[in-house]
């Protein structure tokens, strides 16, 4: 980071520190009680705030790292400042750590785009725009002023993914045990960051041997290529040195993954506490509306009429493929369409209306929707297009494990994959990202306008409803 650079950034921390301050006060000001889940978080948190750590509400379903995180940030500061028990684990405060692990996302986002484009020449304006752009992501930013796990669990994944890009992967190992302890779904993303590595072993012993052998490689992101690349990471596995090697690389993520199959064998599941609520199942419609979600939210990068184009010529030229694509998508989606009890009675979330207005509308409309899913899937593998096959591999691998068992649609379960590849595509032009940050803006504005403004009340309630994601 030069010197000029490095004020841009500080005032962008700052000027996104005071922003989201007044937003903080205002959403605490109008909702001063515990809303949606945090009726769970934040009892939990209070009593680990008063010494209690045996009493464990068993409606939560993930680890107590949330939890211990903020006690961890909140006594110290009580007792420096002297504030009363009242003050120090009230709903304000608790939400308040949320605000900081934010601030913490926006450090860690911008030295993850450094780091991977450190090759390439960007300008310090585009990394800091899409630095915003980032920090700004509606479904992420929302949650920044409630108390649940995202903001949290975000912060170590990504802070994980930052220390695996310096090859501290020790580090790597100790930040995704916490991210473990914030949402243990995370695992997946630690098993990516171990991914990351062998990735680069991979493509390193492949461009080796291709050089002794003479051979040119296959056009990138080609059907053969992805061919050639299976067959040299089985022969590359065969060999016990090799595999002794990766083990050496990458033991600290291995030993995180023991410890999640032990965990599962104890537990007896993934889930702690409320069980039935949270079945895993086979889901793989979760892939095409991940496919749909980060289209509209990365549209000024992946939609443009070239890109329209070049998808209509890719078709023309192998018909018969994307004809069994959509073949296996609508077999996929008329046996594998899961609707959570949630969906269809918390009315409350805006996935509640995507479901109702669109998928509701008419049985067919979940059909006629496979083009366009293919080409938000064509789109999203185009802008990757620069990662080595190797990669792409443990991204697509990693993705799957991660939205297809979930049996719920909730879009806060697309944070962490939609920051990683936002993260991984070319940083774009600078029009391109102003318009990005546009749409985050506009979708920001009305989607705390509806939460502060625009509330109702169920017949059998008297407490104020607010939408949220």
């Amino acid at each position: 980071m030069d010197k000029l650079e490095g004020y841009y950034f500080s005032g962008l921390l700052s000027g996104c520190f005071l922003l989201s301050s007044l937003l903080f006060t205002k959403i605490t000001h109008q909702q001063k009680d515990p809303y949606m889940d945090e009726i769970f978080h934040i009892p939990q948190a209070q009593l680990y705030c008063q010494g209690h750590f045996n009493q464990w509400d068993p409606m939560i379903t993930t680890l107590p790292g949330l939890y211990l995180a903020s006690v961890g940030m909140v006594k110290p500061a009580a007792w420096l400042l002297g504030w009363s028990e009242n003050v120090v684990c009230s709903c304000g405060m608790l939400r308040f750590v949320n605000l900081l692990f934010n601030l913490g996302n926006l450090y860690v986002l911008y030295l993850i785009l450094c780091k991977i484009n450190c090759k390439t020449k960007v300008s310090s304006l585009k990394k800091i725009l899409s630095t915003l752009t980032l920090y700004v992501f509606p479904t992420f930013y929302f949650f920044t002023f409630l108390y649940y796990t995202d903001t949290g669990s975000t912060f170590f994944v990504l802070f994980a993914y930052l220390m695996c890009l310096y090859g501290n992967h020790k580090c790597a190992g100790l930040l995704g045990l916490c991210a473990f302890f914030f949402r243990q779904t995370n695992i997946i993303w630690i098993i990516f960051c171990a991914g990351n590595v062998i990735s680069e072993k991979l493509t390193e012993a492949w461009k080796t041997q291709l050089k002794k052998q003479d051979e040119k490689p296959s056009a990138r992101g080609s059907f053969s290529e992805a061919m050639e690349a299976l067959v040299f990471l089985l022969q590359y596995c065969l060999s016990v040195r090799n595999i002794i090697i990766l083990v050496q690389l990458t033991w600290p993520y291995i030993t995180l993954v023991l410890g999640f199959f032990a965990f599962l064998a104890f537990n007896g599941g993934i889930v702690v506490g409320d069980k039935t609520s949270h079945e895993a199942c086979l889901n793989f419609p979760q892939l095409f509306y991940f496919f749909a979600f980060t289209l509209i939210f990365s549209f000024s990068h992946l939609f443009s009429p070239q890109k329209l184009k070049d998808f209509i010529k890719s078709v023309w030229k192998r018909p018969l493929i994307y004809m069994a694509l959509a073949g296996i998508s609508v077999i996929l989606i008329w046996k594998f369409t899961h609707v959570h009890k949630y969906l269809l009675a918390d009315n409350r979330h805006y996935t509640f209306y995507v479901w109702r207005k669109i998928f509701q509308r008419h049985e067919l409309v979940k059909y006629l929707l496979v083009p366009g899913y293919l080409f938000a899937a064509w789109s999203l593998a185009d802008s990757l297009k620069g990662k080595s096959v190797f990669w792409l591999l443990m991204f697509y691998s990693c993705l799957l494990a991660a939205v297809v068992p979930q049996k719920l649609l909730e879009f806060r379960y697309f944070i962490v994959p939609y920051l990683i590849f936002r993260l991984n595509i070319p940083v774009p032009s600078v029009s391109k990202i102003l318009l990005e940050l546009a749409l985050y803006v506009a979708v920001n504005i009305f989607s705390f306008y509806l939460f502060l403004h625009k509330t109702f009340q169920w017949p059998d309630s008297d407490q104020v409803q607010r939408f949220m994601w």
